[in-house]
């Protein structure tokens, strides 16, 4: 079977881009909230957009777009979420 080398030259020279945000799906029960991660966002390269890819697609609630936390080994408190 014949390679497409076309394909792999350009992942190679793909660069890797951090997603600016993580989207989250918020949902609120009394008065407590619960986030869970559905997703993220990258900046267009002109930017003047977003892209935003989805793992989940929730029905309720809403989504949050947040900067991911720098440090990422210890866990996240909901410091700055409401």
């Amino acid at each position: 079977m014949a390679r497409n080398t076309t394909n792999q030259s350009q992942e190679h020279t793909r660069e890797f881009r951090a997603p600016k945000y993580l989207a989250w799906h918020v949902t609120q029960k009394g008065e407590k909230a619960f986030w869970n991660k559905v997703g993220v966002a990258w900046m267009h390269k002109d930017e003047k957009g977003y892209t935003l890819q989805l793992e989940a697609l929730p029905v309720g609630g809403r989504i949050v777009l947040r900067q991911p936390l720098e440090d990422t080994s210890t866990p996240a408190n909901d410091e700055g979420r409401s």
